[in-house]
């Protein structure tokens, strides 16, 4: 069992396999992170290429379709080494386009693929209870069902065709994005017009109003910690995608539009790095008054 990428999603992932009772092999660009995961008993590979002749089944928990195609395809990537029968399980939001011919390239090499983007974030992936969102062929279930029972708290099956499953994830993206702009615009009106933010944000999360992403965030911003979990840039790429698929149909999305360029003002302003929740700074007056909780 082998996984690329140790992010905040992958070294959960890894860890949940581990506990599962998987020899775990690992792979990623920072040494240090690689070094600890060995620590827990992990196997630590140098290269995608390394892995993927020891092991019958690789995650790819990376942050989009060019990093997936690198570890895969590029200079040491895994799949030149994978056995055929083998399956690559690609975790990265992507477009379902990049999804459905990464199944052909795949099957080519005489690899299966699942179409396999996550939900849940590094709680969940730490206590394998994500969401997963996954199409592919009968095969490639069945080669990973252990896989999938170790790291996921529910699987949806979205159908035999790869892309299905991003398709579903990138419109809970949609959602997410459009809530974390929504949340951020609220909490900065509320400041800007003297609300205490601990009442705000108590009185929101018991009323109609609240959404799982500000009942999430929002903490971040009354705390003034904008260590990323999930970043700004991660929002670019990926309501840049929900418009990009909604585009080819001409399908109207303002909403995604506007939250959209809410990230993208954010990322250009410098906080791209930061957590989502840094959205709120294109606001003006969004000091957390003393009192706050920090």
């Amino acid at each position: 069992m082998g996984v690329i990428g140790l992010g905040a999603m992958g070294l959960g992932v890894a860890r949940s396999l581990l506990r599962a009772g998987f020899a775990v092999h690992a792979c990623d660009v920072r040494q240090q992170v690689l070094d600890a995961f060995a620590a827990e008993g992990g196997i630590a590979c140098a290269s995608p290429a390394e892995m993927g002749g020891k092991c019958e089944a690789v995650l790819t928990v990376v942050v989009n379709a060019a990093q997936t195609d690198a570890v895969l395809f590029g200079e040491r990537g895994a799949v030149a080494a994978m056995k055929p029968g083998s399956v690559v399980l690609a975790c990265a939001t992507v477009s379902p386009q990049f999804a459905a011919d990464l199944g052909k390239r795949l099957d080519e090499k005489g690899v299966l693929l699942l179409d396999a983007p996550l939900s849940g974030g590094a709680a969940k992936a730490s206590s394998g209870e994500m969401t997963m969102m996954t199409s592919g062929p009968a095969a490639a279930y069945a080669a990973c069902e252990d896989v999938l029972d170790a790291i996921a708290g529910k699987v949806y099956r979205l159908g035999d065709s790869h892309g299905a499953g991003s398709k579903v994830k990138i419109i809970n993206q949609l959602l997410a994005g459009v809530h974390i702009a929504a949340a951020a615009e609220a909490m900065a009106l509320g400041l800007r017009e003297g609300v205490d933010p601990d009442a705000l944000y108590d009185v929101i999360t018991h009323s109609a109003g609240n959404s799982w992403m500000f009942e999430n965030r929002v903490p971040h911003i009354l705390a003034g910690d904008y260590t990323p979990l999930s970043a700004v840039d991660i929002f670019v790429k990926d309501l840049g995608l929900v418009l990009d698929t909604a585009r080819t149909s001409k399908f109207p999305l303002p909403l995604s539009a506007a939250a959209h360029q809410m990230f993208m003002m954010a990322s250009t302003a410098g906080h791209g790095g930061e957590d989502d929740s840094a959205v709120i700074k294109i606001f003006p007056g969004i000091d957390i008054p003393k009192g706050a909780k920090q």
